[in-house]
Formats: structure tokens, sequence, C-alpha cells
């Protein structure tokens, strides 16, 4: 067989409009939830998408047990289709999704999703639906041919929003990844796909449980009213460390470390009471440049003085905490050939940016493995009527076939 041009390939993916949208409809209808969220986990997904995984060498199914209930599965899918050079160009996308939340606030059901104005509207379209189609359809037209070059894959893993710890990191610790291969996550996006994220904070989430003593309201001087107690520690948290740490590097946006207060879990039901517990967390995203431990030290002294201060008994636990990899480097093979692609798609040239939001990009680069996020768009993940822009799909689809193309077809 004559190898295919790029213009037509381009031109196959323009054609392919309507399958998208369709598939993107009928993939978003397999809710990925995990156990933790309610959710029975990506089984049903990863079915319907193995199914639509044809014309590759080998399509390898990985499914891990649940640790909080072992008969659900998390699933992992790798498909490959062999080059005559050395490595893999992979192109990662997350099946699992985020709850809902009120589902008074959706215009159309969650799981239910529909397509208007250009736009597909559904949980898990954007959060990772676009990765996963857009890369789908990327190497569909590349896969009957044969490859001069790397190899070319696609992995579809489990486990994202939650640690990925029966995802990409259970797949980093079968060794199915390599200093050969070249990684691309496109789980962030900028607007009209001119930045790179290659480096992120580290994230810090802690708990706080405040313990105070319960009374009337009438009578708040015969107990320690723990909602008051953990008030006070809070401002005097986010107050201190801020100031502690206030180093600003322009790579990232924001340019410095944030330390928010996030979710907060009801007191009492009724006015008329002091509370006697409470508890808050903060979702803590730090410059590279600062040690998480060095954070956790400030924020266990504070509540230490406030629990000297109130009598009340204050523990702070970490929820979460992941720490930042190496940036990835801007001198590689798959660095340049990612930005050439880019730029005959969109015109754009790729800026390099760091972000604060955690991707399995920074698990790569835990291990020294390069890895570079980038799509078009963003804006809507995790929200209500969370929407892929379907002209940002398609300019994906487009930028990841060059990149196929240059480094797998050629060679």
């Amino acid at each position: 067989m004559d190898m295919r041009s790029l213009e037509e390939v381009l031109e196959l993916i323009d054609g392919s409009y309507d399958d998208m949208v369709q598939t993107m409809i009928e993939m978003i209808r397999h809710p990925a939830l995990c156990p933790f969220n309610g959710g029975k986990g990506e089984g049903e997904k990863a079915d319907y998408l193995q199914g639509k995984l044809r014309g590759f060498d080998s399509v390898e199914r990985i499914d891990v047990p649940d640790d909080l209930d072992p008969s659900v599965m998390r699933c992992n899918i790798l498909a490959r289709k062999n080059g005559e050079k050395r490595g893999t160009v992979w192109i990662v996308a997350h099946m699992d999704v985020v709850p809902t939340g009120d589902s008074a606030l959706w215009d159309t059901p969650p799981f239910e999703p529909e397509y208007r104005d250009g736009k597909v509207y559904g949980r898990g379209t954007e959060d990772n639906g676009q990765s996963i189609i857009s890369s789908m359809f990327a190497s569909r037209f590349l896969l009957d041919q044969d490859l001069q070059g790397m190899s070319l894959g696609v992995a579809y893993v489990a486990d994202e929003e939650t640690g990925s710890a029966k995802g990409i990191q259970h797949l980093l610790d079968l060794g199915l990844f390599s200093e050969d291969d070249i990684i691309m996550v496109p789980d962030w996006g900028s607007p009209g796909g001119t930045e790179v994220e290659i480096s992120e904070k580290h994230s810090l989430w802690l708990k706080f449980e405040i313990e105070g003593k319960t009374t009337h309201g009438s009578t708040p001087n015969l107990g320690i009213n723990a909602y008051r107690v953990s008030t006070y520690l809070l401002a005097d948290i986010m107050d201190r460390v801020a100031k502690e740490f206030n180093a600003q590097d322009p790579m990232f946006f924001p340019p410095y470390s944030t330390f928010e207060p996030t979710r907060r879990p009801a007191t009492v039901d009724n006015i008329n009471t002091i509370p006697g517990h409470d508890e808050f967390y903060m979702d803590m995203r730090i410059l590279p440049s600062y040690d998480t431990n060095d954070v956790m030290e400030l924020v266990k002294g504070i509540a230490k003085e406030h629990e000297e201060k109130t009598g009340a008994k204050i523990t702070v636990s970490i929820a979460s905490v992941e720490t930042s990899g190496r940036p990835s480097s801007t001198d590689t093979v798959g660095y340049r050939a990612l930005c050439e692609a880019v730029e005959k798609v969109t015109g754009n040239v790729l800026k390099a940016v760091g972000v604060g939001g955690g991707t399995c990009a920074n698990l790569f680069r835990k291990r020294g493995l390069d890895a570079y996020v980038w799509q078009c768009g963003g804006g809507s993940l995790h929200a209500p009527n969370e929407h892929v822009v379907m002209s940002n799909l398609m300019t994906d689809a487009k930028v990841f076939a060059v990149l196929y193309y240059n480094l797998c077809l050629k060679g």
C-alpha cells in the first residue's frame, strides 16, 4: 500500500465529525465513577471503548480490583500499532469522571449527553472524553499503514480523578512505559492550544478536625465552640502561610502558591446549639521550589497555638499529597514534534508553562519520564453543564494525527 499523505489523513478526520459526535455521546452514556463516589468503576466504558479500538496490533486490558470494593474492576486499556523503531508515541487519556454534583444545576441529565450548537454536553465530555475521542480518531487513519518510525499507542486509563493508584501508577509499576517512549497527556488545555504544560505545583490537601464542647446557644461560656475555633484557625493559617511561602514563578498560572479552604461539612442541624465538633479541608497548590513538609510544619504549629489558646483539640491530617516531579524537558524529539504539529494545524507557537492542577503527567515525571500536557480549550471540566467544543476536539485530533504521522508513519 502506498503511504497515505498527511493531507489525506487530515481530510479523513474532517469527514469524521458526525462519527466523533456520536461516539462521544455513546461513550458518555457509560458513567465511570469510582466506588468511593458511588459508582461501579470504568468497566462499562472500557468495554465500549475496547470495541472501538480495531486495527491495532495489540489491545491489552489491565483490570485492577478497587480497594473499597474489590468486586469492582478499575480498568486500563493499552492499544499499540507496532513500528520499526524503538519506543512508542503514547497519548494517555483517563476514563473515570467526577461526580455530577447538584443535578438541578444541569440543563440536561449529566449522563444523557446532548449535542447542540457545536458542543456535546455531559459529565466527562471535556474531562477527559475530548482526549479519548481525539486520540481515537487521530490514530484511526494510520492503522492500515506500515509504520516506518516509532510504534503508535493510545492508553485509556483508570482512577485519575482519585489518585491514579489503579491507573497510571499501576501501569508504571508494571514497567509498561520506557525512556524511549514519547508521552502526551491531553488533560489540560488553553484557548487555541497556545500553551503546553511541562510542570505542576505540589498538591497538598489537608483535613482539620476541631473537638470542642457542645452546649446550649444561650450559654456559650459553658462550652467550646468548635466552629468559632476553626474560623479563627482558618483565617490565621491563610494569612500566615501566604506570607511565609510568598515566592512567585512566572512560568506558573497563577504564579504563586495557593492555599484555599474548600470542603466544610455541616456542624449542627439547629441554630441554638453551640457545636462541639467542626472540620474543614484545604486545597494547597505549592510552587515546586518549596518543600511540602515545611508547609505542614508551619500549619501544625499554628494549630498547636490555637489548641493551647482555646482548649479545643485540633487534629491536622493529610488527605492527599502529590509532590511535583522535575519539569519535562523542552529539548526532546517529542516536544519539538508537538510544537511542529501545533504550528502546522493552528499556526500557533507553543509556550511552555506550569499549572496548579494535577494530571497523571506528573507521575511520569516523578519516574524520570518526560510528559507533555496539551489540548485546545478548557473551562467547563468538573462544572455543571460540562461540555466539549467539537471544533477544539477536531483541532486536537488533527494535531495528534500530525504527531503520529511524523514520528510513527514517516519516522
